[in-house]
């Protein structure tokens, strides 16, 4: 014998109301959640005051033409010890050696770690070490040679 079948319940206003408020609902969680991440993980400092930055900027757009003028070039790689390498060579291809290379390498993904200094030493002909705690770091690098001062940035992983 085959059961009388049974009408279906009909869609109401109650349902479309708790489809409504149930979509918003997980719609306005996911954005609360993403902004607080947001908030807490950048304070969207770059620098102290824009004013200030911005009565230096011809003088920064001169240093980078000099930078670029020179054809200096920078590789920078992890050595097996975790250290970061500066390779810096000139704009004939030449190892630049004997070159002061200091740095700062900062997180780039917040300020919520201290930048570490980096003063390195000349491991091989325009080859530089300096140590580098393990992660993922932005690196500002400023090399003095033959009465030039140049400036590179770069990534290390």
């Amino acid at each position: 014998m085959t059961r009388p079948a049974t009408a279906p319940k009909p869609f109401t206003g109650k349902h479309m109301a708790l489809v409504m408020v149930s979509f918003f609902g997980v719609v306005i969680a996911v954005n609360v959640l993403l902004a607080d991440l947001a908030v807490s993980t950048f304070s969207g400092v770059v620098v102290e005051n824009s004013y200030v930055a911005s009565q230096g900027f011809n003088r920064l757009l001169g240093e980078a033409k000099a930078d670029q003028a020179l054809g200096w070039t920078l590789d920078l790689a992890r050595g097996p010890d975790g250290a970061v390498r500066f390779t810096v060579r000139d704009a004939s291809g030449a190892p630049l050696q004997g070159a002061e290379v200091h740095a700062q390498a900062d997180h780039p993904l917040g300020a919520s770690v201290p930048p570490v200094l980096l003063a390195a030493k000349e491991i091989a002909p325009g080859t530089y070490e300096a140590p580098l705690p393990g992660g993922r770091w932005h690196v500002a690098v400023e090399v003095r040679d033959r009465g030039h001062v140049w400036h590179a940035e770069k990534d290390a992983l």
